[in-house]
Order: C-alpha cells, then structure tokens, then sequence
C-alpha cells in the first residue's frame, strides 16, 4: 500500500503545471471530447508508466547494493530541484489533430511527451525503491489522472485559480523529504 500511495501522491503532485498537463488542455480545447481525451491519457499513462516501473524494478535487483539505494535517494532529491522548473508544452509536442482521432492523438502524444518527463523518472525511480511493478502503475498512473482529469475538464479556468507555483514546491518538499528519507534509512540512521 506504500507503494501505491507513495506514488500516487509524487506523480499527483509534480504532474501539476507539468507538459502533460498542459498538453490535456490543448487536446481538450481542440478535441471537445473529454472522456475520450481521459480514456487516451489513461492508456497512455499505464503503458508509459508500467515500462518504467519495470525498469527501475529490474535495474533496481541487478545492482541492489548501498551504493544503489544512494543513487536512488540522490535521484528523489534531483527530483525535487527540476519540480521547481515549470514546464512549457513545445510546439513541437502538440498532436497534429488532422490525422488521427481523438483517443489515438492522445495516446500517441501523452505516451511521446512522458518519454524522459520527471514524472516518467520518478516512476523509474520509485519501481527502484519499491520493487512493486504494478503498485507503481497503478499509483503514479492514479496521479496523472489526478492532476491531467480537472485540466481536460476544467481546462484554461484550472490555471487561473491553481497556484501552480505553491504546488510545485509542495511536490518538491515531497520528492526531497522521500529522497531524505531514503537516505536516512540506507545510512541506517532509521529502520
């Protein structure tokens, strides 16, 4: 259930005001298909996030050592320094809405943009420290859907009212006290 939990709120928390985020109110604006636009980011998510996951899981038990769980904690407090960094959609990264439909843009752009996204490392990071594959999904999986769900609903009105700048270093704080705490506890100074 940590797991699950832990990553839930990481992903939640540093989704916010993340390219993805931004890129769910321009699908949503261009499309005006909600629920198709969440079912793509869903998708999308578990695919992106279960590769990862995987990842961080099996890199984890090959190289599981002191050393290991070092870099781990070290990765949790980089983390936390590039929350502090707003994202902007590219150009680049926009769907191009001509050639597909809405659920087949979505999947293709969200699963695309996660590629090397914080969200998409810390979920590397957190199947590492875990070495639960499907908690992971399923926890940062339920965060993106958390913070990418209000942005298709709710749209340009979401980030007037959101301070996204509070919520960045909240899901800072958070990814520094992991990071911490995984230092801590492979220094033994807690059990």
């Amino acid at each position: 259930m940590e797991a699950l939990f832990t990553s839930t709120a990481v992903v939640a928390l540093a989704e916010i005001g993340d390219k993805t985020q931004l890129l769910a109110i321009v699908l949503a604006a261009r499309f005006k298909q909600p629920l198709t636009i969440i079912a793509g980011i869903f998708v999308a998510t578990v695919a992106n996030h279960f590769i990862a996951a995987l990842i961080g899981s099996q890199v984890a038990s090959i190289l599981d050592g002191q050393w290991f769980r070092y870099l781990i904690a070290l990765s949790f407090i980089a983390m936390a320094a590039w929350t502090l960094v707003p994202d902007k959609l590219d150009e680049e990264a926009e769907p191009k809405p001509a050639r597909f439909g809405a659920f087949i843009a979505t999947v293709i752009a969200f699963f695309l943009v996660e590629m090397g996204d914080k969200t998409q490392i810390a979920t590397i990071a957190l199947g590492a420290r875990f070495h639960d594959v499907v908690a992971v999904t399923m926890g940062t999986t339920l965060g993106m859907l958390l913070a990418n769900v209000p942005a298709v609903l709710l749209g340009h009105k979401l980030l007037e009212h959101v301070p996204l700048n509070v919520v960045r270093y909240i899901a800072a704080g958070l990814f520094l006290v992991i990071g911490l705490w995984v230092l801590a506890q492979t220094a033994g100074l807690i059990g």
